[in-house]
């Protein structure tokens, strides 16, 4: 991973990572050093043109700050966080406090399949079930193929197999409120002293202790906390390729009678049958539904 590149181009410019962004000034990295930068021209009058985790060209000043000038074409983007050029996402979930929210973990895997992100499972505050009740939430999302890792971050239980899957990449770390996200990269990098805060007992969620999104130095690759949400839109995928946010139904939905097939009301489909036949799992079907039947309830646009 390259997380920053000093040399200067033609025109005196040179080339950075967006760290983070405070108002309408971005720090970008280049050589080990952060310049404070604003956005020229016709960047100030786009709402958010610059994102965390941008590769621009900026223009330095002599007094230190710079003005940023172009923007490199992204490998990818995240709208909410918004944060771009990302490696993976980290999504820590928990079984307690909060209580495990199966529904919402699958919004953000399929909201990270839309936008080519690869994807950790952390299942955090292991500590406060059994390792049976731990392996029975785990090996389901196993068995689609995702890595999920039951850990303690209070603890530092497993933090070992975390922080192999962090060095040289660039991760946004995603979930819920209260899941202890905060808490898990201040148990990685402990100089960082990121704010964190308790479930509410009155209202059986976190308190939101992140504010923006920024792209801090952890195990050797760069990671971001970003603020905790509790609802994610999936209705921006089109009906037709939802589908593919799903990797148990990809061996099986070019099967079906129908080439448009959108696995839901059509018969002879080939998903169907293999839900049917236990090939893949009926809770996972039944989110893939109520997601489809958001998209398909939403603005034609999306459509």
């Amino acid at each position: 991973m390259t997380i920053a590149d000093n040399n200067p181009t033609e025109a005196g410019l040179r080339r950075g990572r967006v760290l983070r962004s405070h108002s309408n000034l971005f720090f970008v990295q280049t050589g080990g050093r952060e310049w404070p930068c604003r956005q020229r021209g016709r960047f100030r009058l786009e709402r958010n043109a610059v994102l965390t985790g941008d590769w621009v060209l900026f223009e330095p000043q002599p007094d230190g700050n710079g003005y940023i000038v172009e923007i490199e074409k992204r490998h990818n983007e995240l709208i909410r966080p918004p944060i771009a050029n990302v490696d993976q996402a980290v999504i820590v979930f928990t079984a307690r406090e909060p209580d495990l929210n199966l529904p919402l973990l699958d919004r953000f895997l399929v909201l990270a399949a839309w936008s080519d992100i690869g994807v950790v499972l952390c299942l955090n505050k292991a500590d406060l079930i059994t390792s049976e009740e731990a392996e029975a939430i785990a090996e389901p999302y196993r068995q689609v193929g995702y890595t999920v890792l039951p850990i303690a971050a209070k603890h530092g239980t497993g933090l070992d197999k975390v922080t192999s899957l962090l060095t040289g990449r660039v991760s946004v770390l995603a979930g819920q409120s209260g899941v202890g996200k905060s808490r898990l990269v201040n148990a990685l990098a402990p100089g960082l002293s990121l704010r964190t805060g308790e479930v509410s007992q009155k209202l059986g969620r976190g308190r939101h202790t992140t504010r923006h999104v920024e792209l801090l130095p952890v195990a050797g690759g760069l990671l971001a906390d970003t603020p905790g949400f509790s609802l994610l839109d999936v209705t921006g995928i089109p009906k037709d390729q939802l589908w593919l946010c799903f990797p148990e139904f990809v061996n099986y939905g070019n099967r079906c009678r129908f080439a448009t097939c959108l696995h839901h009301k059509e018969p002879d489909c080939a998903v169907k049958a293999a839900v049917e036949e236990g090939h893949i799992q009926e809770a996972r079907y039944r989110r893939y539904v109520e997601f489809l039947e958001e998209i398909l309830a939403a603005p034609v646009r999306y459509h």
